[in-house]
């Protein structure tokens, strides 16, 4: 005899209220399961449980973090999802990255996660929603897409408490549970559908955008930790650029994908990932500010614009970008063009300093290059006109920079005039990244100089008494990147 070719699941809760069955694929091999094999797969499986964890390494600031939030939003119930898996074909789904919020305030990074603070007299009582272990006994472990046999083993609730410092519950009640909830309730949303319908009656856009800025505020100042995890996804991105400078006659006998492959075997090697899509834009595709086909030839005599960044285990990432002589020697005109885009990172660097303006670091930038164009011809001056009107911008294009943490571009949701119209404290981290960019199809500049597209990238911390360059292991000068090419070339 047996059983249904999809098993419906039973747990000691709902005996007489199965639950949805395990779905099986519908073309597989197995038109079911005996009932001799499926008692057999519920026993001898040896005791698993991990009762030696210790708590991850950031468990202290994960929970100030909680506490800052707390403290700000007293009396109200907060659900800050980590979001679902989401399907890329057919049964195969994108990798899992948990929701930037969800990360900065538990450390947990897997699907289906919620955490939720219930407000109390004090405060807030704190807990982590998570999938349990996948069920033995109802077979969810063997005969589930997601069950444990088939993509691994979850952590058990005990093990998250452990882990996390928060307690710990079975996710799969909570839609339920906050159905019935009163009170005033936020979530942040667009990370989890059913999470939100739960709560689409007690909730209103604007009291969760509140929260939502709130926690991109929040991550404007980094702690110690992040500092650190910032510092090792840049070394771990210095170490990438130097192997793709040692395969650079690799790439140009293939492509531009070679560039993308070998800075991601690096990245996956000493990190989670890259931090976002590897623009490795060789000649005239430079110019292309966010190039990530990278399906291009890497010819010698040309540019190489590389911008790339490991993203840790943590979710940190680094982005930083050099321009590089594909043959290791800059020729007249391309030196001409980055030595200007050094010296506008030289002054926009130099002002980076704790209570100065965030625009400072953009203007002071902007100015030299502006200086260039007009020196240069290609822009009818005075340079303060040329600054009012914004002429420059038809080949410096982009803002100067931006925040960096957990996202590429952190912070995003923060207010204004806390971001771009704000002061820079101590513990900021951001980016400085002037670029100048001729297309290949400008006639209003000289021929040499169509196609060339130059960037220079550093990550920067705000310290008490300046900054500090955390990419300064990759050189800058043009004399500099070139002894340094000829010493990885050998």
């Amino acid at each position: 005899m047996t059983v249904a070719d999809e098993l419906i699941p039973v747990t000691p809760e709902t005996e007489t209220e199965p639950e949805e069955p395990i779905k099986q694929r519908k073309n597989g091999l197995y038109p079911g399961v005996s009932d001799e094999l499926a008692e057999s797969m519920k026993s001898g499986w040896a005791d698993t449980e991990l009762r030696d964890l210790e708590p991850i390494a950031q468990v202290a600031e994960t929970a100030a973090r909680r506490s800052a939030l707390s403290a700000r939003f007293p009396g109200e119930r907060l659900v800050i999802p980590a979001g679902n898996l989401k399907t890329r074909s057919n049964d195969t789904e994108y990798s899992f990255r948990a929701s930037v919020e969800y990360a900065y305030l538990s450390g947990n990074q897997t699907e289906d996660g919620v955490l939720v603070l219930e407000p109390t007299a004090d405060g807030h009582r704190e807990t982590i929603y998570l999938l349990p272990r996948s069920d033995r006994d109802n077979g969810e472990f063997w005969l589930s897409g997601q069950g444990e046999l088939w993509v691994g083993r979850r952590h058990s609730l005990t093990e998250a408490e452990k882990l996390y410092g928060i307690p710990a519950s079975d996710v799969r009640e909570l839609a339920d549970a906050l159905r019935e909830a009163t009170g005033p309730v936020r979530v942040v949303r667009g990370y989890d559908a059913e999470i939100e319908a739960a709560l689409t009656d007690k909730v209103t856009a604007e009291r969760d955008e509140e929260l939502r800025v709130f926690l991109s505020e929040a991550r404007l100042v980094k702690d110690e930790f992040e500092v650190g995890e910032l510092q090792k996804a840049v070394d771990s991105t210095v170490r990438g650029f130097e192997d793709v400078v040692k395969v650079l006659d690799k790439a140009e006998a293939t492509s531009e994908r070679y560039i993308e492959g070998t800075f991601f075997l690096r990245a996956r090697v000493e990190g989670n990932d890259v931090g976002y899509g590897t623009i490795a834009a060789a000649g005239p595709h430079a110019c292309t500010l966010h190039w990530v086909r990278n399906d291009g030839p890497v010819r010698s005599g040309d540019l190489l614009l590389l911008d790339a960044g490991v993203e840790t285990h943590t979710y940190y990432t680094a982005d930083v970008t050099r321009t590089l002589p594909v043959n290791g020697r800059f020729s007249e005109i391309q030196k001409q063009i980055y030595d200007a885009v050094y010296d506008a990172q030289e002054a926009g660097i130099a002002a980076v300093r704790p209570g100065g303006k965030y625009r400072d670091f953009h203007d002071a930038a902007q100015r030299v290059l502006t200086e260039r164009l007009v020196e240069w011809g290609l822009v009818e001056g005075p340079v303060e006109r040329v600054l009012e009107l914004g002429l420059q911008r038809r080949w410096t294009l982009h803002g100067t920079g931006h925040m960096l943490g957990m996202d590429v571009h952190d912070c995003a949701a923060a207010r204004v005039e806390s971001y771009v119209d704000g002061t820079l404290e101590p513990g900021m981290v951001l980016t400085v990244e002037p670029g100048l960019y001729f297309q290949a199809d400008d006639l209003t500049v000289p021929e040499d100089y169509r196609g060339v597209g130059v960037r220079i990238e550093d990550d920067i911390l705000v310290t008490q008494d300046g900054n500090r360059n955390l990419s300064a292991g990759l050189p800058r000068r043009s004399d500099e990147v070139e002894a340094w090419m000829a010493s990885l070339k050998g």
